[in-house]
């Protein structure tokens, strides 16, 4: 009986030394590093919420997943106010921007900038009816502008902050001119054809108010970053992805 119970013993002794050498030779989970991104998830088609209301999609939420995959990180976007976005970076909050984030000098002093990958134009939104018919016409109307935008410092600074109402988004800002608060609304011509699609009696006035390069955002501190996410998005743009992002969203004319 103790041979037989020994033998046992023995016998559940191999096989738990098997079940840990197995155990020890199959690989372990990857545990990825976060890449944070900050958006304003008011601006399709680059950054906006899906038909569930759940997952931010566009142009800017491919681009951010398709740079963590070739950097081999994990992509998790966090939505917030546009005028707070700068700050998030700055401060670490997040780690990249992607927001149709203009390049300008004097963001320039603040962060640094990824390559560009977009082009952006500023147009005017109005009434069907509206007398105003180009930039020139702008002098002594009322503004609206999504805050903290280029199309918020262009207006101010050319035309006074007297005649430019700040909006927390766009959606509201054409709100303000459907409801007569507002002449008209300054911003970007993809978002604009967007709103102008979802709300009768608004056209886009078929002049440009500004030409300008979307870049990603990156704090000045973190250059380590910037340079694996450059390295990244020139793959990206060499081998047609981002093109193949853009035109997923914006259709050739």
């Amino acid at each position: 009986m103790k041979k037989f119970l020994a033998l046992i013993l023995a016998i559940l002794m191999v096989c738990s030394l098997a079940a840990c050498g197995a155990s020890n030779d199959a690989p372990a989970d990857e545990v990825k590093e976060e890449l944070i991104m900050g958006t304003n998830a008011t601006f399709p088609p680059y950054e906006y919420y899906d038909e569930d209301g759940e997952t931010i999609i566009g142009i800017d939420a491919e681009i951010a997943q398709a740079v963590a995959d070739k950097l081999g990180m994990t992509l998790t976007i966090k939505d917030m106010e546009f005028e707070s976005l700068l700050t998030a970076v700055q401060s670490g909050a997040v780690d990249i921007v992607f927001a149709g984030l203009t390049v300008t000098d004097e963001r320039k002093e603040s962060v640094d900038f990824s390559i560009t990958y977009a082009t952006g134009i500023q147009v005017i939104i109005v009434p069907n009816d509206s007398e105003i018919a180009s930039v020139d016409d702008l002098a002594g109307k009322t503004i609206g502008v999504q805050a903290g935008t280029t199309g918020d410092i262009y207006c101010t600074d050319e035309f006074g902050q007297d005649n430019v109402k700040q909006f927390a988004n766009g959606a509201l800002a054409v709100a303000a001119l459907q409801n007569g608060q507002v002449d008209c609304v300054v911003i970007d011509n993809e978002p604009a054809k967007s709103f102008v699609t979802a709300n009768d009696g608004l056209k886009i006035l078929d002049t440009e108010y500004a030409v300008e390069d979307y870049a990603a955002a990156i704090s000045k501190e973190n250059t380590e970053l910037t340079a694996k996410v450059n390295a990244a998005m020139e793959e990206l743009t060499a081998d047609g992805t981002i093109d193949a992002i853009i035109a997923k969203y914006i259709k050739a004319e």
